[in-house]
Protein backbone atom coordinates (compact mmCIF):
# COMPACT_ATOMS: atom_id res chain seq x y z
CA UNK A 1 0.00 0.00 0.00
CA UNK A 2 1.37 3.41 -0.97
CA UNK A 3 -1.43 5.67 0.15
CA UNK A 4 0.38 6.74 3.34
CA UNK A 5 2.98 9.46 3.05
CA UNK A 6 6.63 8.59 3.55
CA UNK A 7 7.95 10.15 6.76
CA UNK A 8 10.98 12.25 5.86
CA UNK A 9 13.23 14.24 8.17
CA UNK A 10 15.21 16.86 6.26
CA UNK A 11 18.10 18.75 7.85
CA UNK A 12 19.92 21.82 6.63
CA UNK A 13 20.23 25.54 7.25
CA UNK A 14 17.13 27.02 8.88
CA UNK A 15 14.59 28.05 6.27
CA UNK A 16 15.02 31.75 7.09
CA UNK A 17 18.81 31.65 6.73
CA UNK A 18 20.40 33.79 4.05
CA UNK A 19 21.56 31.26 1.49
CA UNK A 20 20.82 29.03 -1.46
CA UNK A 21 19.92 25.84 0.44
CA UNK A 22 17.18 27.53 2.46
CA UNK A 23 15.86 29.16 -0.72
CA UNK A 24 15.81 25.79 -2.49
CA UNK A 25 13.98 24.08 0.37
CA UNK A 26 11.40 26.87 0.40
CA UNK A 27 10.94 26.43 -3.36
CA UNK A 28 10.45 22.66 -2.86
CA UNK A 29 7.81 23.24 -0.20
CA UNK A 30 6.00 25.85 -2.28
CA UNK A 31 6.00 23.41 -5.21
CA UNK A 32 4.22 20.74 -3.18
CA UNK A 33 6.80 18.63 -1.35
CA UNK A 34 4.90 18.88 1.94
CA UNK A 35 1.76 17.62 0.19
CA UNK A 36 3.56 14.53 -1.12
CA UNK A 37 5.53 13.43 1.97
CA UNK A 38 5.22 13.82 5.72
CA UNK A 39 8.12 16.27 6.12
CA UNK A 40 9.82 17.34 9.33
CA UNK A 41 12.42 20.03 8.70
CA UNK A 42 15.18 20.65 11.25
CA UNK A 43 17.33 23.73 10.86
CA UNK A 44 20.85 22.88 12.02
CA UNK A 45 22.30 26.35 11.39
CA UNK A 46 21.05 29.90 11.83
CA UNK A 47 22.50 33.31 11.09
CA UNK A 48 24.29 34.93 14.03
CA UNK A 49 27.24 34.42 16.34
CA UNK A 50 29.05 31.19 17.27
CA UNK A 51 27.11 30.62 20.48
CA UNK A 52 23.76 30.98 18.70
CA UNK A 53 24.91 28.60 15.96
CA UNK A 54 26.11 26.05 18.53
CA UNK A 55 22.84 26.13 20.45
CA UNK A 56 20.86 25.70 17.22
CA UNK A 57 22.90 22.63 16.25
CA UNK A 58 22.39 21.10 19.72
CA UNK A 59 18.67 21.85 19.67
CA UNK A 60 18.31 20.34 16.19
CA UNK A 61 20.09 17.14 17.25
CA UNK A 62 17.95 16.75 20.37
CA UNK A 63 14.83 17.25 18.27
CA UNK A 64 16.22 14.75 15.75
CA UNK A 65 16.55 12.10 18.47
CA UNK A 66 12.89 12.59 19.35
CA UNK A 67 11.60 12.13 15.79
CA UNK A 68 14.15 9.45 14.82
CA UNK A 69 12.07 6.37 15.76
CA UNK A 70 9.22 7.31 13.42
CA UNK A 71 11.48 8.51 10.59
CA UNK A 72 11.71 6.48 7.39
CA UNK A 73 14.13 8.65 5.36
CA UNK A 74 16.75 11.18 6.46
CA UNK A 75 17.51 13.85 3.84
CA UNK A 76 20.76 15.71 4.62
CA UNK A 77 21.51 18.96 2.80
CA UNK A 78 25.30 18.96 2.92
CA UNK A 79 28.10 21.37 2.07
CA UNK A 80 31.83 21.25 2.89
CA UNK A 81 33.58 22.50 6.01
CA UNK A 82 31.33 23.47 8.95
CA UNK A 83 28.19 22.09 7.34
CA UNK A 84 29.84 18.71 6.81
CA UNK A 85 31.04 18.41 10.40
CA UNK A 86 27.66 19.48 11.82
CA UNK A 87 25.84 16.85 9.78
CA UNK A 88 28.19 13.93 10.52
CA UNK A 89 26.52 13.09 13.84
CA UNK A 90 23.06 13.05 12.25
CA UNK A 91 24.29 10.74 9.48
CA UNK A 92 26.09 8.43 11.90
CA UNK A 93 23.08 8.21 14.21
CA UNK A 94 20.67 7.43 11.38
CA UNK A 95 23.10 4.87 9.96
CA UNK A 96 23.42 3.06 13.31
CA UNK A 97 19.62 3.02 13.58
CA UNK A 98 19.40 1.49 10.10
CA UNK A 99 17.43 4.39 8.61
CA UNK A 100 17.51 5.22 4.91
CA UNK A 101 19.78 8.18 4.20
CA UNK A 102 19.81 10.66 1.33
CA UNK A 103 22.82 12.99 1.19
CA UNK A 104 22.21 16.03 -1.02
CA UNK A 105 25.54 17.75 -1.74
CA UNK A 106 25.25 21.48 -2.42
CA UNK A 107 28.63 23.10 -1.74
CA UNK A 108 30.72 24.39 -4.61
CA UNK A 109 34.07 24.12 -2.79
CA UNK A 110 34.13 20.40 -2.05
CA UNK A 111 37.22 19.94 -4.19
CA UNK A 112 39.35 22.16 -1.94
CA UNK A 113 37.72 20.72 1.19
CA UNK A 114 38.69 17.19 0.19
CA UNK A 115 41.89 17.45 -1.82
CA UNK A 116 43.56 20.57 -0.39
CA UNK A 117 42.44 20.85 3.23
CA UNK A 118 42.09 17.21 4.31
CA UNK A 119 45.01 14.82 4.87
CA UNK A 120 44.81 11.12 3.98
CA UNK A 121 43.11 10.23 7.27
CA UNK A 122 40.63 13.10 6.89
CA UNK A 123 39.85 12.06 3.32
CA UNK A 124 39.13 8.51 4.46
CA UNK A 125 36.70 9.81 7.10
CA UNK A 126 34.98 12.02 4.54
CA UNK A 127 34.54 9.08 2.17
CA UNK A 128 33.22 6.91 4.98
CA UNK A 129 30.60 9.52 5.89
CA UNK A 130 29.50 10.06 2.29
CA UNK A 131 29.14 6.32 1.69
CA UNK A 132 26.73 5.95 4.57
CA UNK A 133 24.20 7.43 2.15
CA UNK A 134 21.78 5.10 0.39
CA UNK A 135 21.39 7.75 -2.31
CA UNK A 136 23.82 10.59 -2.96
CA UNK A 137 22.33 13.54 -4.86
CA UNK A 138 24.53 15.81 -6.99
CA UNK A 139 23.64 19.02 -8.82
CA UNK A 140 25.29 18.57 -12.22
CA UNK A 141 27.05 16.01 -14.45
CA UNK A 142 30.36 17.67 -13.54
CA UNK A 143 29.77 17.05 -9.84
CA UNK A 144 28.66 13.50 -10.59
CA UNK A 145 32.03 12.90 -12.24
CA UNK A 146 33.84 14.53 -9.32
CA UNK A 147 32.20 12.29 -6.71
CA UNK A 148 32.54 9.04 -8.69
CA UNK A 149 35.90 8.16 -7.03
CA UNK A 150 34.60 9.08 -3.56
CA UNK A 151 31.11 7.54 -3.46
CA UNK A 152 29.90 4.18 -4.74
CA UNK A 153 28.75 5.09 -8.28
CA UNK A 154 25.46 3.19 -8.00
CA UNK A 155 24.41 5.53 -5.19
CA UNK A 156 24.88 8.75 -7.16
CA UNK A 157 21.79 10.44 -8.56
CA UNK A 158 21.68 13.64 -10.59
CA UNK A 159 19.08 16.04 -9.18
CA UNK A 160 19.57 19.58 -10.45
CA UNK A 161 18.29 22.61 -8.56
CA UNK A 162 15.06 24.25 -9.64
CA UNK A 163 13.01 27.38 -9.01
CA UNK A 164 9.45 28.56 -9.67
CA UNK A 165 8.94 30.63 -12.80
CA UNK A 166 7.12 33.89 -12.00
CA UNK A 167 4.02 34.64 -14.03
CA UNK A 168 5.33 38.14 -14.79
CA UNK A 169 7.84 38.34 -17.64
CA UNK A 170 10.56 40.94 -17.66
CA UNK A 171 10.01 43.41 -20.51
CA UNK A 172 12.38 46.30 -19.75
CA UNK A 173 16.06 45.80 -20.56
CA UNK A 174 17.18 49.39 -21.11
CA UNK A 175 18.61 50.08 -17.63
CA UNK A 176 22.41 49.97 -17.22
CA UNK A 177 22.04 48.42 -13.79
CA UNK A 178 23.80 45.32 -12.47
CA UNK A 179 22.52 43.08 -9.68
CA UNK A 180 24.37 40.60 -7.46
CA UNK A 181 22.59 38.48 -4.85
CA UNK A 182 24.38 36.26 -2.37
CA UNK A 183 27.09 36.18 0.24
CA UNK A 184 29.37 39.18 -0.38
CA UNK A 185 32.89 37.82 -0.15
CA UNK A 186 36.03 37.40 -2.23
CA UNK A 187 35.08 33.86 -3.26
CA UNK A 188 32.01 35.25 -5.01
CA UNK A 189 34.26 37.43 -7.19
CA UNK A 190 33.17 40.67 -5.53
CA UNK A 191 36.72 42.02 -5.44
CA UNK A 192 37.02 41.73 -9.21
CA UNK A 193 33.52 43.12 -9.67
CA UNK A 194 34.27 46.24 -7.62
CA UNK A 195 37.58 46.67 -9.45
CA UNK A 196 35.93 46.90 -12.87
CA UNK A 197 33.15 49.29 -11.89
CA UNK A 198 35.14 52.56 -12.34
CA UNK A 199 36.23 51.46 -15.82
CA UNK A 200 32.66 50.59 -16.74
CA UNK A 201 31.50 53.95 -15.39
CA UNK A 202 33.93 55.72 -17.75
CA UNK A 203 32.33 53.96 -20.73
CA UNK A 204 28.74 53.83 -19.50
CA UNK A 205 28.00 56.79 -17.21
CA UNK A 206 24.61 55.38 -16.13
CA UNK A 207 26.01 52.06 -14.91
CA UNK A 208 25.27 51.14 -11.30
CA UNK A 209 25.82 47.99 -9.24
CA UNK A 210 23.38 46.77 -6.57
CA UNK A 211 24.83 44.30 -4.05
CA UNK A 212 22.16 42.29 -2.26
CA UNK A 213 23.49 40.19 0.58
CA UNK A 214 25.55 40.16 3.75
CA UNK A 215 29.22 41.13 3.77
CA UNK A 216 31.56 38.54 5.25
CA UNK A 217 34.70 40.46 4.27
CA UNK A 218 35.35 43.77 6.06
CA UNK A 219 37.75 44.95 3.36
CA UNK A 220 35.21 44.50 0.60
CA UNK A 221 32.54 46.24 2.67
CA UNK A 222 34.82 49.23 3.20
CA UNK A 223 35.65 49.37 -0.49
CA UNK A 224 32.00 49.14 -1.57
CA UNK A 225 30.95 51.88 0.85
CA UNK A 226 33.61 54.15 -0.67
CA UNK A 227 32.01 53.74 -4.11
CA UNK A 228 28.48 54.99 -3.39
CA UNK A 229 28.36 56.84 -6.72
CA UNK A 230 28.36 53.51 -8.57
CA UNK A 231 27.57 50.88 -5.91
CA UNK A 232 24.55 50.49 -3.62
CA UNK A 233 24.69 47.97 -0.75
CA UNK A 234 21.18 46.62 -0.20
CA UNK A 235 21.83 44.23 2.67
CA UNK A 236 19.91 40.95 2.63
CA UNK A 237 16.64 41.46 0.76
CA UNK A 238 13.39 39.51 0.93
CA UNK A 239 11.47 37.86 -1.89
CA UNK A 240 9.44 40.96 -2.75
CA UNK A 241 12.53 43.13 -2.81
CA UNK A 242 14.34 40.62 -4.99
CA UNK A 243 11.51 40.79 -7.54
CA UNK A 244 11.68 44.59 -7.47
CA UNK A 245 15.42 44.74 -8.18
CA UNK A 246 15.18 42.05 -10.85
CA UNK A 247 12.70 44.31 -12.59
CA UNK A 248 14.84 47.42 -12.12
CA UNK A 249 18.14 45.85 -13.20
CA UNK A 250 18.91 44.40 -16.61
CA UNK A 251 21.99 42.29 -15.82
CA UNK A 252 22.56 39.67 -13.12
CA UNK A 253 26.25 39.08 -12.43
CA UNK A 254 27.78 36.12 -10.56
CA UNK A 255 31.60 36.03 -10.98
CA UNK A 256 32.21 33.30 -8.35
CA UNK A 257 35.40 31.29 -7.90
CA UNK A 258 33.35 28.12 -7.34
CA UNK A 259 29.68 27.12 -7.27
CA UNK A 260 27.50 24.05 -6.98
CA UNK A 261 24.44 25.08 -8.93
CA UNK A 262 23.47 28.57 -7.74
CA UNK A 263 19.81 29.07 -6.93
CA UNK A 264 20.16 32.85 -7.26
CA UNK A 265 21.29 32.42 -10.86
CA UNK A 266 18.28 30.24 -11.69
CA UNK A 267 15.96 32.75 -10.00
CA UNK A 268 17.37 35.61 -12.09
CA UNK A 269 17.03 33.57 -15.28
CA UNK A 270 13.45 32.60 -14.37
CA UNK A 271 12.65 36.26 -14.05
CA UNK A 272 14.13 36.90 -17.51
CA UNK A 273 17.27 38.77 -16.49
CA UNK A 274 20.30 38.79 -18.76
CA UNK A 275 23.01 36.88 -16.86
CA UNK A 276 26.79 36.86 -16.78
CA UNK A 277 28.50 34.25 -14.61
CA UNK A 278 31.87 32.62 -14.12
CA UNK A 279 32.56 29.30 -15.82
CA UNK A 280 32.66 27.19 -12.62
CA UNK A 281 30.92 24.19 -11.05
CA UNK A 282 27.47 23.44 -12.45
CA UNK A 283 27.06 26.89 -14.04
CA UNK A 284 27.96 25.75 -17.61
CA UNK A 285 25.18 23.17 -17.36
CA UNK A 286 22.72 26.04 -16.91
CA UNK A 287 24.17 28.65 -19.24
CA UNK A 288 25.01 27.95 -22.86
CA UNK A 289 27.51 30.66 -23.74
CA UNK A 290 26.10 33.39 -26.00
CA UNK A 291 22.77 31.56 -26.16
CA UNK A 292 21.12 32.28 -22.81
CA UNK A 293 23.88 34.16 -21.00
CA UNK A 294 27.59 34.98 -21.00
CA UNK A 295 30.32 32.94 -19.30
CA UNK A 296 33.69 34.34 -18.24
CA UNK A 297 36.76 32.88 -16.56
CA UNK A 298 36.79 33.14 -12.74
CA UNK A 299 39.29 35.44 -10.99
CA UNK A 300 39.76 37.34 -14.27
CA UNK A 301 38.98 41.05 -14.01
CA UNK A 302 39.68 41.67 -17.69
CA UNK A 303 37.27 38.96 -18.82
CA UNK A 304 34.66 40.27 -16.41
CA UNK A 305 35.12 43.84 -17.65
CA UNK A 306 34.84 42.91 -21.33
CA UNK A 307 31.81 40.68 -20.73
CA UNK A 308 29.92 43.36 -18.83
CA UNK A 309 30.93 46.02 -21.35
CA UNK A 310 29.54 43.85 -24.16
CA UNK A 311 26.20 43.54 -22.38
CA UNK A 312 26.01 47.18 -21.33
CA UNK A 313 26.69 48.28 -24.89
CA UNK A 314 23.95 46.22 -26.55
CA UNK A 315 20.36 46.41 -25.34
CA UNK A 316 19.12 43.94 -27.93
CA UNK A 317 21.70 41.39 -26.76
CA UNK A 318 20.49 41.83 -23.18
CA UNK A 319 16.92 41.21 -24.28
CA UNK A 320 17.79 38.18 -26.42
CA UNK A 321 19.83 36.52 -23.69
CA UNK A 322 17.29 37.37 -20.98
CA UNK A 323 14.36 35.92 -22.88
CA UNK A 324 16.36 32.79 -23.70
CA UNK A 325 17.36 32.46 -20.03
CA UNK A 326 13.73 32.36 -18.95
CA UNK A 327 12.92 29.73 -21.60
CA UNK A 328 15.82 27.61 -20.33
CA UNK A 329 14.41 27.57 -16.79
CA UNK A 330 10.88 26.89 -18.02
CA UNK A 331 12.12 23.90 -20.04
CA UNK A 332 14.56 22.30 -17.57
CA UNK A 333 14.53 23.81 -14.08
CA UNK A 334 10.88 23.85 -13.07
CA UNK A 335 10.46 23.33 -9.32
CA UNK A 336 7.32 21.18 -9.56
CA UNK A 337 9.09 18.68 -11.82
CA UNK A 338 12.09 18.51 -9.51
CA UNK A 339 9.93 17.82 -6.47
CA UNK A 340 8.40 14.84 -8.27
CA UNK A 341 11.88 13.46 -8.93
CA UNK A 342 12.88 13.96 -5.31
CA UNK A 343 9.83 12.06 -4.12
CA UNK A 344 10.81 9.26 -6.51
CA UNK A 345 14.17 9.07 -4.71
CA UNK A 346 12.39 8.61 -1.39
CA UNK A 347 10.12 5.96 -2.89
CA UNK A 348 13.07 4.10 -4.37
CA UNK A 349 14.50 3.76 -0.89
CA UNK A 350 11.37 3.15 1.14
CA UNK A 351 9.70 0.69 -1.21
CA UNK A 352 12.90 -1.13 -2.16
CA UNK A 353 12.98 -0.19 -5.82
CA UNK A 354 16.17 -0.22 -7.81
CA UNK A 355 18.59 2.59 -7.14
CA UNK A 356 20.11 4.77 -9.83
CA UNK A 357 19.22 7.72 -12.00
CA UNK A 358 15.76 9.18 -11.69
Amino acid sequence: MRDRKIRVVMIGAARNVQGGVSALVNHYCAAGLTDMVNLTYLGTMVDGGKLRKLWQAIWAYLRFLIVLPGMQVLHVNLAPYASFYRKQIFIQTAFLCKKKIVIHEHGGDFENFYYRDANASGQAKIRATLNKADQFLVLSPEWRDFFMPLVAPEKIVLLENAVPVPAHKKTDYHEAKLLFLGRICQEKGIGELLNVMPRLKALFPAVHLYLGGTFTDAGLRKKALEMTDIVTCLGWINEQERAYYMEQCSIFVLPSYFEGQPVSLLEAMAYGMCVLAAWVGGVPEIISADVNGLLVAPRDSEALFHGLAELLGDGQLRRRLGEAARRRVEEKYDAADRVMKLVQVYEHLHYGQLRGSV
